[in-house]
């Protein structure tokens, strides 16, 4: 994980107006939101494992599934995550199996993988970005 200071730190915005522009910039919800927290995602890359610009985000007022929600956006940083080949290995799996069905996706072999340097200008360049378009 590579912390990239910014300007948009400790901007309080509604999350529905925030994806409203960065949808479009190719940002999306992560899938590991919670109701008081989450991150926009901009991927960009899938070489080795997958390499991200996460913008965590954090409720300030109401919950994430609420209509009209206000959040507050956190630090970004570039992220690597390495997933392993293969079937996953460590499944649980209860009395009838249900659970296996259901969690059928690779753990990542390494969440915090090392972040290749031919990316981080680019995220520096997002990061820009971001602040051109977030802060008027």
């Amino acid at each position: 994980m590579i912390p990239l200071p910014s300007k948009i730190e400790g901007l309080t915005s509604q999350l529905y107006q925030l994806e409203q522009v960065l949808k479009p910039l190719g940002y999306n919800i992560g899938g590991n939101w919670d109701y008081d927290h989450g991150y926009f995602d901009y991927k960009i890359d899938d070489e080795v494992g997958y390499q991200f610009l996460r913008v965590p985000f954090e409720a300030v007022d109401g919950q994430l599934d609420s209509h009209g929600v206000t959040v507050n956006l956190g630090r970004p940083f570039l992220l690597s995550h390495k997933y392993q080949i293969g079937l996953e290995d460590h499944v649980q799996t209860d009395m009838d199996g249900l659970s296996a069905t259901i969690d059928q996706f690779q753990e990542p072999e390494d969440p915090d993988a090392s972040f290749p340097e031919k990316y981080i200008d680019l995220g520096k360049a997002l990061v820009g970005e971001l602040e051109a378009v977030l802060i008027e």
